[in-house]
């Protein structure tokens, strides 16, 4: 039975990255995400339904465009092959059941924040505010007695990134401390070591940005915290309750 809510997952998965696309081209740019329907980019002929399949029809036509031939961007299938494989880890990781609906919603949101950031530079609150405001009518609808603990671990998210960017304006922005915030509305104490992950993660790309441009390039660098964060999301999301488990029970 499970394996069926997971192949279920996947091609909903799919759809919703083929929507989420259309969401991370359009929504920075300020664009109906409903009207017109899904363009070419290159030469803006209407894609036809059975061009708009997921990744399925990105393979027949071979990249490119059935009406003027320019290549289509591989991150389109990509975004939505990676959101049909997270949407099954969250079912087999979460099961079949109400605890998977957070997790979910959850991953929906990372896929575009960490795009649209590593793209234009922000994470819009058009994304957040939605997020802050599922997040605890989904765990008011599935497991209530867990409101307090999310609300806390979002301040404290939000608190630490906001000292943060008050100490180092240049190196985090405010979009960031929001979605620590938000992170924290969907993880619970689980937003700890999604957290370090993220900070990991980034610490070791900029370690290599040094060392390969040397010290004074490299620090000028801008690299977006969002995707890491987003990144952090995604551990703390399957791995940050055992692990917050193991800590407390070795050290407290």
């Amino acid at each position: 039975m499970l394996a069926a809510y997971a192949v279920l997952a996947g091609v909903m998965g799919l759809v919703i990255g083929s929507f989420l696309n259309v969401v991370i081209h359009r929504l920075p740019r300020r664009e109906s995400l409903a009207s017109p329907g899904s363009r070419c980019p290159s030469c803006g002929t209407p894609i036809k339904p059975y061009d708009n399949l997921p990744v399925v029809s990105w393979l027949l036509l071979r990249g490119r465009c059935r009406h003027c031939g320019e290549p289509i961007s591989p991150r389109y299938p990509l975004v939505e092959l990676a959101t049909a494989v997270l949407f099954v880890t969250v079912v087999l990781v979460k099961g079949a059941d109400r605890d998977a609906w957070l997790g979910l919603v959850f991953v929906t949101l990372l896929i575009p924040v960490a795009l649209i950031d590593l793209d234009r530079r922000i994470i819009p609150n058009r994304l957040l505010l939605p997020a802050a405001i599922a997040a605890p009518i989904i765990l008011a609808l599935t497991d209530a007695d867990r409101l307090p603990e999310h609300a806390i671990a979002a301040v404290a998210a939000g608190g630490f990134l906001l000292a943060a960017a008050l100490a180092y304006p240049r190196g985090m922005g405010m979009g960031d401390v929001k979605l620590a915030a938000v992170m924290g509305l969907f993880l619970g104490r689980a937003v700890a070591p999604a957290m370090l992950f993220g900070f990991l993660a980034g610490a070791l790309l900029g370690a290599a940005i040094i060392a390969r441009k040397g010290a004074r390039e490299g620090r000028k660098t801008a690299v977006p915290f969002g995707p890491f964060l987003a990144l952090g999301g995604l551990f703390g999301l399957f791995v940050g309750p055992e692990i917050v488990d193991w800590y407390v029970d070795t050290y407290l």
